[in-house]
């Protein structure tokens, strides 16, 4: 996917540089490379970053369900509830 997006950028690139007026060869590299790669990236990086929150909560989970193992720690002792 990387390949693509740069050789996109090279061909948008050269697109840009062949406009009459900057301000256009700025536009164009905005339309056309910029926007349509950002939002192509984010949608295809969608996946990992869901699957990584999924792991960051299992160990998270994981983490809470463990009993603390330290020698002589004692648990804190709860407060009465106040209401």
């Amino acid at each position: 996917m990387l390949i693509v997006a740069v050789a996109w950028i090279y061909v948008v690139g050269l697109m840009a540089l062949t406009e009459p007026t900057v301000v256009a060869g700025i536009v164009t590299f905005l339309f056309y490379c910029v926007l349509p790669l950002s939002t192509l990236l984010y949608i295809s990086g969608s996946g990992k970053r869901k699957a990584r929150r999924r792991a960051e909560e299992q160990a998270a989970r994981e983490a809470r369900q463990q009993p603390v193992e330290a020698a002589g720690a004692q648990t804190p002792a709860q407060e009465p509830a106040r209401d």
